[in-house]
């Protein structure tokens, strides 16, 4: 019976040390550190329920919670970091109803880090099983300069846009300014339909859209509600639209690009930004207000053009400060383009399909990047009707499309290339010749109807030189068979075919054939820029600079640079003996009476450069397939341009001839003597 009575005394015990654990009331230090837990997750409807009896009585759980929330997001809260330093021994707080803690709060918000230490309140409370510590909160701990009642504002202060210029420091999009049209409303006449109905006219508008204006929550009669930019040269539409009752001028700043059509696929535009773009952007500092590049380098520089928007983080209705980062403005960026050169070129397009680019044969600098027809990328910023961006966008020119960094067929303008080709491979001599009788040729009855045609049988025993300077087909077409198909890719590829070009501005990658060369046909047109050959009007340009320095393919560049210094993008492609041969070659195309690229000749000029008609038919017996000119050319002496210029479309207006004296009218202005 004893041994029962000791066993039921120990059970006893141990019951009601278990009991007398279950129930301690845990330490003010433990219960501090899982609210900071919490407030890091920020879990803040699991910090309210910590929130002591008398807290929650000046606030409900939504109240906080949302508090938190919305002044968190307001200031784009990141990388919070609450900590608290727990001491190594507890105080014995049997006795004690309120301890008062240390707290360190960091948070990384838009308006840069915020940071500060406060102390924090725990006081104890009973609970239903016993007692336990309670935070005693405070709008303070949030920002030590927040009060109850008051509420956390935010400002923006812009960042001018940085600006783009020209070698010369003339302006390709810059800030400047704009009239900005307006309406008072209280002083519309009595007809207000016919009044709204010139208005509209004027600024090419529907009347619905000055009226959705005008009817916005904010407007009152007195206040100047603004309708649309209009371009600060235009003076005459500008008298026009002030002249009528109501209507009103403001000069804001705007973006402004000077070339307007000249410059629009190069320099591209800016707009306001989307949804789906802030969303993208998101981290970056953008507003829902911003605006954003949306083509051209306003698109490609849009990191280092925009800046950073300045924010300010304060109590409203106070001069109370929690944080401030004033506004970075955006990089100027001086490019290689001459706006002289871009406007003759484009001048010279006429508003034709087409497009051309211009470098520096020597440096590489990229001297101009035209393509037509335009637009103008001022109206953007104006204010685009939907009416007029559908025009542009339904055109089947497709004016909105930049085509210097498209591919196309080359045409004959690649037979410099299959020349040096191959001549490297040895499978054409210096001196060789071939004898080539009428204007059709193929190579046995296995072509079946597939022949290739040249445009001239005035020479039958055909050189290297003869073949330029007729632009010789079936010479060309010969010797691709010859180099053989992974002769010719390999070749081709050399001079940086299927490979991406480094530069600012994304340039389509040239191509050789979707299958590569399978078969002798396709081999043959492919010697003579046919076939599925496609490459860019850039990299055409590109690759003509290797038989002006030597054998080397210059890498172009965009950039201004006060040190610079020419860099080869591909070296030795070519022996220098050949690259001279081959130049001397592309002087008589241009020099020579009979060359392609003679007519017109211009006494006192002398270039080198190579024409080309690129077919585009479904097959050989398509008549009436579009056909595209181009010209290549460089000043023969001292080069210091090249230009490379393509029209669509040529066929009935003399096919590469009638693009000769477009680019030869640039080098009348631009070349040196």
């Amino acid at each position: 019976m004893m041994k029962k009575h000791w066993i039921g005394l120990l059970f006893l015990l141990f019951s009601m040390m278990a009991l007398s654990a279950c129930s301690e009331t845990p330490t003010a230090g433990d219960r501090f550190s899982k609210y900071i837990e919490l407030w890091n997750d920020q879990k803040f409807s699991e910090m309210y329920d910590m929130l002591t009896t008398s807290t929650k009585g000046t606030i409900t759980k939504e109240e906080f919670t949302s508090r938190y929330k919305d002044i968190y997001d307001g200031v784009s809260a990141s990388n919070l970091k609450v900590t608290f330093k727990q001491p190594k021994e507890e105080e014995k707080q049997g006795d004690l109803e309120e301890v008062e803690y240390p707290f360190s709060l960091q948070m990384e918000t838009l308006a840069g880090e915020v940071s500060f230490e406060q102390d924090v309140k725990l006081k104890k409370e009973k609970v239903e099983d016993g007692e336990n510590w309670f935070i005693t909160w405070s709008p303070s701990m949030i920002f030590p300069q927040l009060e109850e009642g008051e509420e956390v504002r935010v400002s923006s202060s812009p960042a001018a846009r940085g600006q783009i210029f020209d070698q010369n420091d003339k302006g390709l999009a810059v800030n400047g300014v704009a009239n900005e049209i307006g309406i008072v409303p209280g002083k519309l006449p009595e007809n207000k339909a016919e009044a709204l109905a010139n208005i509209a006219k004027l600024l090419e508008l529907d009347v619905s859209e000055i009226e959705e204006k005008l009817n916005q929550s904010w407007v009152k009669p007195e206040l100047f509600v603004p309708i649309k930019k209009i371009d600060a040269t235009n003076e005459i539409l500008l008298n026009q639209l002030i002249a009528l009752p109501s209507v009103q001028n403001k000069n804001v700043a705007s973006r402004v690009y000077p070339l307007g059509e000249a410059a629009a696929h190069l320099t591209g535009y800016i707009g306001s930004i989307t949804a789906e773009q802030l969303e993208e952007l998101k981290g970056k500092g953008y507003s829902s207000t911003a605006s954003v590049g949306k083509a051209g380098l306003e698109q490609v520089y849009e990191d280092r053009l925009k800046g950073e928007t300045g924010y300010k983080i304060y109590v409203d209705g106070t001069d109370k400060v929690i944080a401030e980062k004033a506004p970075v403005n955006g990089e100027d960026i001086k490019l290689t383009i001459n706006n002289d050169l871009q406007k003759a070129i484009y001048a010279q397009l006429n508003g034709e399909p087409g497009t051309a680019v211009a470098i520096h044969p020597i440096t590489g600098e990229t001297l101009a990047m035209v393509s037509s027809p335009s637009y103008n990328p001022n109206e953007f910023i104006y204010g685009m009707s939907n009416e007029e961006y559908d025009a542009l966008s339904t055109n089947p020119l497709n004016p909105l499309m930049a085509r210097f960094n498209k591919t196309y067929s080359p045409g004959s303008s690649i037979k410099p290339l299959t020349a040096a080709i191959g001549l490297e491979s040895g499978k054409l001599q210096p001196e060789g010749t071939k004898v080539i009788k009428g204007l059709t040729w193929r190579k046995d009855s296995s072509w079946g109807n597939y022949y290739v045609t040249r445009v001239s049988s005035k020479v039958e025993t055909v050189n290297l030189e003869n073949a330029m300077i007729y632009s010789d087909n079936i010479f060309f077409a010969q010797l691709a068979l010859d180099i053989g198909a992974e002769g010719l890719s390999t070749g081709l590829k050399k001079f940086g075919f299927e490979e991406e070009i480094d530069f600012p501005f994304p340039i389509s990658k040239s191509t050789i054939a979707s299958d590569g060369l399978t078969n002798e046909q396709l081999l043959a047109d492919s010697g003579y820029g046919q076939g599925q050959i496609q490459m860019s009007p850039f990299h055409i340009a590109t690759a003509y600079t290797t038989f002006i320095n030597n054998g080397n393919m210059i890498k172009p560049y965009l950039e201004k640079q006060s040190d610079a210094k020419t860099t080869v993008w591909k070296e030795k492609i070519v022996t220098p003996e050949h690259t001279d041969l081959l130049f001397n070659d592309l002087e008589q195309v241009v020099q020579n009476p009979n060359g392609t690229g003679y007519r017109p000749h211009i006494e006192g000029q002398k270039l080198a450069g190579k024409t080309g008609t690129a077919e585009l038919k479904q097959s050989k017996e398509d008549l009436d397939g579009q056909e595209n000119g181009w010209f290549v050319a460089v000043n023969s002496e001292n080069p210091q341009l090249l230009i490379t210029m393509m029209i669509e479309d040529v066929k009935a207006k003399g096919g590469s001839h009638y693009v000769v004296p477009k680019v030869k009218e640039v080098f009348k202005a631009f070349a040196p003597n």
